[in-house]
């Protein structure tokens, strides 16, 4: 058994760490782990923290079948990969550990489907912009809001039949967008936002958190399938580009650095 350590943290920073470990596991044993214990995960999002709550979110690991390679490597660099240039992940050997242990449940892919359906949104002609604010700033530079804004409307001017999905924690980085009067911008209301520099999943609690996930997740996984990607760095953000297994098309800000 595969116990992961206690990790608590924002959701996507936990699968980070369950990612690592597995594939930590995978490369000293080759092989799998033959039972994942994440009861001590997620605690920020569930009120008993011995519960596992793994399977709300993702398939049971022992239905998803992979074919792995053992005697290559799966290069994931660190737990921290929200942190590196997402052109330089090779994505090709961590999604076969995402497919199994990550393969988002049927409660998420049905949300995911209401979503689309509701907002009409059509990922092949669409531009996601993530931002992430708040609390992140404590772990890296987060740059202005005119910088995002002038990475959109570079790929609008070029494309602008383009409709936008804005997704954000920051009350103050949706405002700031709605006051541009864009065309055909999306905002999903499921969604929380926060004018505090906490941190949602610091400041609800963990019951909200549970719900918050359900929506958000869905999110990400609408955003890991348009056509560009405008995004921040943060687990989010990488966990998009794990979903959607490159950065083609993608525009990562980095430390205020756009890659």
């Amino acid at each position: 058994m595969l116990r992961i350590i206690p990790h608590s943290a924002g959701f996507f920073s936990c699968c980070a760490v369950k990612l690592y470990r597995i594939i930590e596991f995978y490369k000293t044993n080759k092989s799998l782990p033959q039972e994942v214990d994440g009861s001590k995960q997620f605690n920020k999002y569930k009120n008993n923290n011995m519960v596992d709550i793994t399977f709300d979110f993702f398939e049971h690991y022992n239905n998803i079948f992979i074919h792995l390679d053992i005697d290559k490597d799966a290069n994931v660099i660190s737990w921290d990969e929200q942190f590196v240039n997402f052109k330089k992940v090779d994505y090709k050997s961590i999604a076969p550990f995402v497919k199994k242990y990550f393969t988002p449940s049927i409660t998420i892919k049905n949300i995911f489907n209401n979503l689309l359906l509701k907002y009409d949104i059509n990922t092949d002609n669409c531009v996601g912009l993530y931002y992430r604010g708040t609390d992140k700033h404590s772990e890296t530079k987060i740059d202005s809001f005119d910088s995002y804004y002038n990475k959109l409307t570079e790929i609008i001017n070029k494309e602008s039949n383009l409709t936008i999905l804005l997704q954000t924690d920051s009350t103050q980085f949706l405002e700031y967008i709605k006051n541009k009067n864009l065309k055909n911008i999306i905002i999903i209301t499921e969604n929380a936002t926060s004018c505090t520099n906490n941190g949602i999943h610091n400041e609800s609690s963990p019951y909200q958190n549970y719900i918050n996930m359900h929506n958000l997740f869905a999110t990400f996984l609408i955003i890991s399938k348009c056509k560009y990607i405008i995004c921040s760095s943060s687990n989010c953000s990488i966990w998009m580009m794990y979903y959607r297994e490159n950065a083609t098309n993608v525009y990562q800000n980095l430390n205020t650095e756009w890659l």
